[in-house]
């Protein structure tokens, strides 16, 4: 069994929200796999389903972001699962706008939630960082992840989403290189070879 997390705060003020992109993540992929319907459980809401074969637990911690571990710790318990087979998905402001890094471990680069689960789980779990880009100054960060993302985002955060839900079956599998590839493939694909000129005739 496998745990996917969505991180970002419960209810319609916060749904589009540039720090709930997490829980877009993970909703975009329950849709697309027909998973069950949310319940409420653990201290948020949870989903089940299957993905390649795999049983998969999908949940949206409601406990707002700072405290997101306690949700997830009570999951993780319960299931009995060990940080190897947690995903947890979440924005990075280090990344540019629609760009996606995928790693085992690490720190949490300031992130309140991620720190949440650092400090009620081991930190040993799968990080899909997805970025939404910086407002370019630290006094702005707040009220910039605690924004609805522009119109203009949307050009590429639905590509980007789609993507994700469609090529999990990969990550979970454990390639996250092919993972990574793929969604970077279908939301930039490379640019169409130029038709060589057609030499005049002599």
């Amino acid at each position: 069994m496998l745990l996917l997390v969505g991180l970002g705060n419960p209810g319609p003020t916060y749904a589009r929200h540039r720090h709930n992109v997490g829980y877009m993540a993970v909703d975009e992929i329950v849709r697309r796999h027909g998973f069950g319907p949310w319940r409420a459980r653990f201290d948020g809401v949870t989903a089940d389903g299957q993905i390649g074969g795999a049983k998969v637990v999908a949940i949206k911690p409601h406990t707002y972001m700072n405290d997101s571990g306690r949700s997830v710790a009570a999951a993780m318990r319960f299931y009995k699962l060990d940080p190897a087979q947690v995903f947890v998905f979440y924005d990075e402001l280090d990344l540019l706008p629609g760009k996606l890094r995928v790693k085992r471990g690490g720190g949490s680069g300031g992130h309140n939630g991620i720190r949440s689960l650092d400090a009620h789980i081991d930190p040993d779990y799968w990080r899909v960082r997805i970025g939404i880009g910086h407002p370019g100054h630290k006094d702005l960060v707040s009220a910039y992840v605690l924004h609805d993302f522009a119109k203009a985002d949307a050009s590429w955060l639905g590509p980007l989403l789609e993507a994700i839900a469609a090529e999990i079956p990969r990550l979970i599998s454990a390639d996250e290189g092919g993972f990574m590839s793929r969604v970077a493939l279908s939301t930039q694909p490379p640019p169409a070879k130029k038709e060589p000129k057609a030499k005049d005739p002599a």
